[in-house]
């Protein structure tokens, strides 16, 4: 898959042939090009029914927190996440460096689990057996989005309930949390993300940046 030290694209095509044959139309398979801006970082993908995605489309979440250096290993494996119509997925995906040690490419498998889930669960209850069934440890930890507008509103929304309580009602250190807990999830990656905060926490540009920057310095970073 490497030459010299390099990615080869037409290498990583090959290697989602061979998952998509291998597994069938159950089986998402998303190639991500991350040196793109993120809202079109989908260069490759079968079976995008699944989630609803296509080329051109965004990444998801976490994604995002491996980019930001929030996550270090984002390599994660067989974890489980649920689409908005309520697909239950066994995921994987792993992260690819360039010679510069730049991440470079994600590859994503999403395979959709629900039906077998279901014939799980009418046999459990046919047989009443306790086997200790794992189908509701389902987790939406990821969001996969098709756009960064819905992603975006999705992570907003989990900073809100990371808070505690409806915008109207947080003081400026409240704001000034939700502001960290985006920054963290990588969110102000995403162009104009920072603008719709502004927006929906009722806060200038101004006071923005000046709350993103207190709150890089406190964590030792640099403002970007």
């Amino acid at each position: 898959m490497a030459n010299e030290g390099k990615l080869d694209s037409h290498a990583l095509t090959q290697i989602v042939n061979l998952i998509e044959q291998q597994f069938g139309s159950n089986c998402e398979v998303v190639l991500h090009d991350l040196s793109r801006p993120y809202e079109s970082t989908i260069v490759d993908i079968r079976n995008g029914h699944i989630t609803g995605r296509r080329i051109g489309d965004c990444g998801s979440n976490l994604g995002l927190e491996v980019i930001r250096g929030t996550v270090k290993d984002g390599d994660k494996f067989n974890y489980f996440t649920t689409t908005r119509d309520g697909r239950i997925l066994r995921s994987s995906s792993i992260y690819l460096r360039d010679e510069d040690q730049s991440i470079r490419y994600s590859l994503c498998v999403n395979v959709d689990i629900t039906e077998s889930v279901r014939f799980e669960t009418y046999l459990h209850n046919q047989n009443r057996y306790n086997i200790g069934l794992e189908a509701g440890s389902a987790s939406s930890e990821e969001f996969h989005a098709s756009n960064v507008h819905d992603l975006t509103e999705n992570m907003f929304e989990r900073g809100v309930n990371y808070i505690g309580k409806p915008v109207e009602e947080m003081t400026k250190d409240d704001k000034m949390r939700l502001i960290e807990f985006l920054d963290r999830k990588g969110v102000f990656m995403i162009t104009k993300a920072g603008e719709k905060t502004c927006e929906a926490l009722g806060i200038t540009r101004y006071a923005f940046y000046n709350f993103l920057d207190a709150i890089r310095k406190n964590n030792g970073e640099e403002t970007k």
